[in-house]
């Protein structure tokens, strides 16, 4: 009976939005995000101006990070840019970093590594990723090892107000039936469905210290000798560093629950509060096709050095730009190739824009007032997506048809003698360059900043395309010579040069 009704009155808190997100006291940053606590997009409110205090749940160091894991990581990074770079908000942010755990302990056992060791080289690796992937490091990493006096005293202190009680087996769990507001993220499980562990009171509530168990790293404790549970270890990090209220606090969506469910719980708990967090957000999976997500369980991985061979850093960043962050990604050949061909779209056009502004390229009929014009519609556009969720996929389309505008104007043939207008090109250009930077794709300029070899591209390609024009312009074609010329242009796209012949003439751009 008591199972029922627990369900039944679950469920009709969650139908009523019983639990109540409260708004915070402090400065409208005049953005809106969406709030799965409301269950709506909300006023984003910051307890100090510009300020935006940020915990994010790291890796757990027990294996290679995924392309999973580097979707969640570069969204998280592009919105950690747009706070930073588009609204001038000091981000401080916090990564929790999981090095002792039940998989760290398996794959320590498994392999015969220490698993100091084992955690060490796989933390090594995952922000050895991240820099390739142009992920900006945390302010601050926090190891689990290195804050286990806060983690008990943390626990200590939920079991002095009767949050929390020893069970049978020696291990301290907290007690969910006496925490009012347990489901406020989500509660999928109920006492049938949860899984049964005869040392609890409910099958709901969560470990925070667990009892050692031979042969395991264990610390000394009020309790005995064990080791913390998954869940706390993230509340007593990020409150001995961030304190007892947050701005924000970010996951994957399978970290809903349990995780950020019981670190809430346990939080408000701990601090008296009613609201830890003031706004939990949550990226949506990135999985292959036909699979619900991609997990190291699932063994559907591909780790993030295999993802190059693909995709280049920058690719892959457009691939999550054109995504809403909360949705899931499919990770297809059409997905792939949407996101290559925006880059390259951006790429060609700030070509065409320099050779157009350099002189290099004579043709065009550039409507300067026209151009301006859309240029501060595009702007206008973008921040209003941003300001909206972060809504990076409309933000991309604003300045995809900007591109279009400019494209159609520098590629349109003249009709009679006009004024060249290299300075609304250049504005152009200019903003396009600074917005993808600030969005994190990085600009390949290093040839480019080599007068030598960028003359010396200039002369080879001038030369490839005097050979090219000759070999059309015979009676007969001089097929040979225009394979040789499209070996050329292959040859230079595996360098990372490409290059585009249009109307006798032959443009190059550099990739990453």
């Amino acid at each position: 009976m008591f199972k029922t009704w627990r369900r039944l009155v679950h469920s009709s808190a969650r139908a009523c939005n019983k639990f109540e997100w409260i708004q915070p006291s402090g400065s409208d940053s005049g953005i809106v995000v969406y709030n799965p606590v409301a269950r709506k997009k909300t006023p984003l409110i910051l307890r100090n101006n510009n300020i935006v205090t940020w915990y994010m749940c790291g890796p757990t160091v027990y294996d290679s990070a995924h392309i999973g894991h580097a979707c969640t990581y570069v969204r998280f990074d592009t919105i950690r840019r747009i706070l930073t770079e588009f609204f001038d908000m000091n981000v401080v942010l916090v990564m929790g970093m999981t090095d002792i755990d039940d998989k760290i302990i398996m794959r320590s056992n498994e392999t015969g590594m220490d698993w100091m060791k084992l955690t060490h080289n796989y933390e090594k690796e995952f922000f050895s990723d991240m820099d390739s992937l142009n992920v900006l490091r945390p302010y601050k990493t926090c190891r689990v090892t290195d804050y286990i006096p806060d983690i008990i005293a943390f626990v200590k202190k939920i079991v002095d107000k009767n949050g929390a009680y020893v069970g049978k087996d020696g291990s301290v769990y907290f007690n969910t039936s006496n925490y009012k507001n347990y489901g406020k993220l989500d509660l999928p499980l109920t006492e049938d469905d949860a899984e049964k562990n005869p040392h609890k009171k409910s099958s709901l509530d969560f470990a925070l210290w667990k009892a050692a168990k031979p042969q395991e790293p264990y610390w000394e404790s009020p309790w005995g000798i064990g080791r913390p549970g998954w869940h706390i270890e993230c509340s007593a990090m990020a409150s001995a560093v961030l304190g007892n209220n947050i701005d924000i606090h970010t996951g994957g969506i399978d970290l809903a629950f349990p995780h950020h469910e019981n670190e809430e719980a346990q939080s408000c708990c701990h601090h008296d509060t009613h609201q830890w967090v003031n706004y939990w957000m949550h990226t949506g999976h990135l999985h292959k096709s036909k699979d619900k997500k991609m997990s190291k369980s699932l063994k559907n991985t591909m780790n993030i050095p295999d993802l190059f061979k693909d995709l280049t850093p920058n690719q892959f960043r457009m691939l999550c730009l054109l995504s809403y962050y909360r949705n899931n990604i499919e990770y297809s050949d059409i997905i792939i190739q949407n996101a290559v061909n925006a880059l390259k779209k951006i790429e060609f056009f700030l070509s065409d824009c320099d050779a157009y502004v350099s002189g290099k390229y004579q043709d065009g009929n550039v409507d300067g007032p026209k151009l301006l014009k859309t240029l501060e519609k595009t702007r206008n556009e973008v921040i209003e997506s941003l300001k909206n969720d972060f809504h990076t996929p409309k933000a991309v389309h604003a300045i995809l048809s900007l591109i279009s505008v400019g494209h159609e104007m520098l590629h349109q043939k003249q009709t009679e003698t006009v004024a060249r207008d290299s300075a609304s090109v250049a504005a152009v250009s200019s903003y396009l360059q600074r917005l993808i930077s600030k969005l994190g794709i990085t600009q390949s300029t290093a040839l480019k900043q080599s007068c030598d070899l960028s003359n010396v591209l200039d002369i080879f390609i001038d030369f490839r395309n005097d050979i090219r024009n000759k070999a059309i312009e015979k009676d007969v074609k001089d097929v040979e010579s225009l394979k040789a010329c499209d070996n050329v242009r292959k040859r230079l796209s595996d360098c990372g040069v490409d290059l585009r012949d249009q109307k006798g003439k032959s443009l190059w751009t550099i990739r990453q």
